[in-house]
């Protein structure tokens, strides 16, 4: 999810994709714990993804 992408969004928005792509991360956690993923940059991306979301949120919630 690009930065642009973030920003377009609400906080309720913000907050429901940034549970959503925690569950995602843990998720992937766990299937590689238990067996090496294909591509195991995914993990990379959604760690990414869920700073960028947290990122937006406390920024919103300072202004």
């Amino acid at each position: 999810m690009k930065q642009s992408e973030i920003k377009e969004l609400s906080v309720a928005e913000l907050q429901d994709k940034l549970s959503e792509t925690k569950k995602s991360y843990s998720d992937l956690k766990m299937a590689h714990a238990i067996s090496p993923l294909d591509n195991p940059i995914q993990l990379r991306s959604v760690r990414r993804d869920v700073a960028r979301l947290a990122t937006e949120l406390t920024k919103r919630e300072l202004q």
